[in-house]
C-alpha cells in the first residue's frame, strides 16, 4: 500500500486572516498554526514538522522583528535540521538577511502570494528529503563493512565494488592512492569482507619507522637479540596469526627487508631476530603506497619480484579532485560528526564556503579536508561554517564566472601541477599535457609565470 502520509508544515502568523489563507494554500501539507512563539515551540516539538513559515512580526511586539528572531534562534535549538522560510513586510529587508544569517533556509516578503510561498515551501521539503536520505545511508554504511568510506562518484563507486569482489578472497591486493585518500579505509574493509574478519588486522606504516627498526617490527626478535632485547618479542607479522597484514606505505621499505618480506611471502613462515627457528605464520598480505612502484623498480628502489607477489589485485583509489560530488557530501558528513563531538549545532555551510569546497583541488585529498572542518567546527562564531572558519584566506579566482579568468586559473593550476610532477622537465611536462615545448612556454610567458629550467 502506498504512504499516503501527508507533510507536516508549521504556519507561524499572528494574522487570524492570513493563517486561514495559508492553511488553504497548503491543502496537500498537514497544517499548524501558531500565533506567537511559545505556541510555536509547543507545536514543533509535538509534531516536529520538518518546514517551518514564521512571520517575524509576532506578538507581544508584531511591529518589530525581535520576537521572530528569537523565535528563530528557538526552533533551531530545538530542531537543528528544520527549514525555517521568514515572510517579512516589503521593508523589512535587512531583518529578512539577518535571518538567513541565523539560518533560515529562505524568506519571502509580503503580501503572500500563496503560489510563489508555495513553491518555496515544496524546494523546502524536497531538501528536508535529500538531506534526511543522507543521514540515513550514513547510519547504515556505520554498520558495513565499508565503514567510513563515503561517496557518490562513479570512480569511488566502481573501488568500491571491486573491494567488495576482492575482499572474501585471499588475494594479496595492493592498494595505490595519493596520501590522504583513506588507502586504510579500503584495507580494513578487505579485511572485515574477509573469512578472516573476526582475527586481528595489524597495520603498520613502512614510511614511520626508521628503517633499522623495522625489520624487529615486523618479525620480533629474541631475548639477547641486541642492545635493550630484554624479552621474546613477537613481531607485527606473527601476532596477527589468522588476521590480515596491512603495511602501508610498502613504497618506502629498505631493499635489504624487500628481501626477507619476499621469502615470508613465499614460504609463509618468519624466523625473529637472533632466532634459528621458523615460525610458521597463516595471515593475508594488504599493501599500500602513494608511490609508483613500476618506476621505484627502474630506479632500482623496489623489487620487481616481490612487487608481482605483492600485486596479485590492484586496487586505485582516486584522488577527492577527482571524485565528483563527493566533496560537499564529506564535508556535511564530517560536519555532523565533529558537531556532535564537540557538543555544537550548525546550519552547514555558507553558499562562498560551499563554493570554495567544490573549487579547491585539495592536494591533501580526504585528510586534508577532515581536518579543515574539524578546525571549522572548534572556531566558528556563527551557525552556518564560512570560508575564513575552514582557513581559506585567499578565495580562487576560480569562483569567477568570467570564462576567461576561468580559463586562465584552470590553465595555470595543471601547469603548475604538470611542472611540480615532471621536475620542471618541460619535455615530460609538455608531453604530459598533450602540447608542445614552445605552446608550454607560450602559455607560461602568458600566464606570468616563472619560467622552468630547461633540462
Amino acid at each position: 500500500m502506498a504512504d499516503t502520509k501527508l507533510k507536516t508544515l508549521l504556519v507561524v502568523e499572528d494574522n487570524p486572516g492570513l493563517q486561514k489563507q495559508l492553511k488553504w494554500a497548503f491543502e496537500g501539507c498537514e497544517v499548524y498554526l501558531a500565533g506567537d512563539r511559545a505556541s510555536a515551540i509547543k507545536l514543533l516539538k509535538l509534531h516536529t514538522p520538518p518546514v517551518v513559515t514564521l512571520d517575524l512580526g509576532l506578538p507581544p511586539d508584531p511591529t518589530n522583528a525581535s520576537e521572530g528572531l528569537a523565535a528563530l534562534e528557538e526552533i533551531f535549538s530545538v530542531a537543528p535540521h528544520t527549514k525555517v522560510i521568514v515572510v517579512t513586510g516589503n521593508d523589512d529587508r535587512q531583518n529578512a538577511l539577518k535571518a538567513i544569517s541565523l539560518g533560515a533556509y529562505d524568506f519571502y516578503q509580503k503580501p503572500v502570494e500563496p503560489e510563489m510561498l508555495s513553491l518555496i515551501v515544496a524546494r523546502a521539503f524536497n531538501l528536508c528529503e535529500l538531506e534526511e536520505e543522507n543521514r540515513r545511508l550514513v547510519a547504515e554504511a556505520s554498520s558495513s563493512p565499508l565503514d567510513g568510506i563515503i561517496g557518490a562518484s562513479p570512480k569511488m563507486l566502481e573501488a568500491c565494488r571491486v573491494v567488495e569482489k576482492v575482499g572474501p578472497s585471499e588475494a594479496t591486493t595492493l592498494v595505490l592512492g595519493e596520501s590522504g585518500t583513506g588507502k586504510e579505509l579500503i584495507a580494513l574493509a578487505l579485511h572485515r569482507l574477509s573469512p578472516r574478519c573476526d582475527a586481528p588486522f595489524v597495520a603498520l606504516n613502512c614510511a614511520a619507522i626508521p628503517d633499522n627498526l623495522l625489520e624487529s617490527e615486523l618479525f620480533g626478535y629474541e631475548k639477547g637479540a641486541f642492545t635493550g632485547a630484554v624479552k621474546q618479542t613477537p613481531g607485527r607479522i606473527e601476532s596477527a596469526n589468522g588476521g590480515t597484514v596491512f603495511l602501508d606505505e610498502i613504497g618506502d621499505m629498505p631493499m635489504p627487508l624487500q628481501a626477507k618480506m619476499l621469502r615470508f611471502l613465499q614460504e609463509r613462515v618468519v624466523e625473529r631476530i637472533g632466532g634459528r627457528n621458523t615460525i610458521a605464520v597463516d595471515v593475508r598480505i594488504i599493501c599500500a603506497t602513494h608511490r609508483n612502484l613500476e618506476q621505484s623498480i627502474k630506479e632500482g628502489l623496489f623489487r620487481e619480484d616481490l612487487y608481482y607477489r605483492i600485486s596479485e589485485i590492484v586496487l586505485e583509489i582516486p584522488p577527492l579532485r577527482e571524485r565528483e560530488g563527493d566533496k560537499l557530501l564529506l564535508a556535511q558528513v564530517f560536519l555532523e560528526k565533529f558537531s556532535q563531538d564537540h557538543g555544537r549545532s550548525f546550519r552547514g555551510f555558507s553558499d562562498e564556503a560551499r563554493t570554495e569546497i567544490n573549487a579547491y583541488t585539495w592536494p591533501g585529498n580526504v585528510r586534508e579536508l577532515e581536518n579543515r572542518i574539524k578546525r571549522a567546527v572548534v572556531l566558528a562564531e556563527d551557525n552556518r561554517i564560512s570560508v575564513a572558519d575552514m582557513g581559506f584566506t585567499n578565495v580562487s579566482d576560480s569562483h569567477s564566472l568570467n570564462i576567461r579568468e576561468a580559463r586562465e586559473h584552470t590553465e595555470r593550476e595543471i601547469i603548475q601541477r604538470a611542472l611540480e610532477i615532471h621536475e620542471n622537465n618541460v619535455t615530460h611536462a609538455s608531453e604530459a599535457m598533450g602540447i608542445s615545448r614552445p605552446s608550454l612556454y607560450k602559455l607560461v610567458k602568458k600566464l606570468g609565470l616563472s619560467e622552468p629550467g630547461k633540462q
